[in-house]
């Protein structure tokens, strides 16, 4: 194993943590109305659980309205009760073809817990930066044990892999102070 795949290797490890700490950034309701918040949810399509985003197509016409449209007009009260069970805490409104969720405005006690829960989760995603750090660290330890790599060779690897922990916790960062100007927006 070459130093240039551990550090690949690492680099690739740390992108998977940024894009898992997005995802969950995306899951978080903050006032405005983005797909991402049901696409995830479940719905009994004729006994077997299926995605919405798989069963309807979903869209924002307002900045606080989704609206989701069943391809399959049958499916819109298995839809509604999925959304339901969800427990979003936005109350779906069923017009029989098309289902309209409202997102309500935060509250400023609601906006403060969101903020917490953004700052747990982004710091949860800068542990695994530097777990993955750790492990390439390891990784090059053991390299230059084996003799495949010099003392020197070591080092600059280990600069390397600093370089790029400090790229990707950046990046966190931004992603963090993007979402709290967005929590903050509303």
């Amino acid at each position: 194993m070459a130093i240039k795949e551990v550090i690949r290797n690492m680099e690739k490890n740390m992108e998977k943590a940024v894009e898992a700490t997005k995802r969950e950034f995306s899951e978080l309701r903050s006032g405005r109305a983005n797909p991402r918040m049901v696409e995830g949810v479940r719905v009994n399509y004729y006994g077997s659980p299926t995605l919405l985003k798989e069963l309807a197509t979903i869209g924002v016409p307002e900045a606080r309205m989704l609206v989701i449209s069943p391809y399959d007009p049958t499916s819109v009260k298995e839809v509604e009760k999925a959304l339901l069970q969800a427990d979003l805490g936005i109350t779906p409104i069923n017009d029989g073809k098309i289902i309209r969720l409202v997102v309500p405005p935060l509250s400023e006690e609601r906006r403060d817990e969101l903020i917490k829960m953004v700052k747990k989760i982004a710091e949860e995603g800068k542990v695994s930066i530097r777990t993955i750090r750790r492990g390439g660290r390891e990784d090059i330890k053991n390299l230059e044990k084996d003799k495949e790599i010099s003392e020197d060779d070591k080092y600059d690897a280990e600069e390397q892999l600093q370089k790029l922990t400090d790229q990707y916790i950046k990046k966190l960062d931004t992603l963090l102070e993007e979402k709290e100007k967005e929590l903050k927006e509303f």
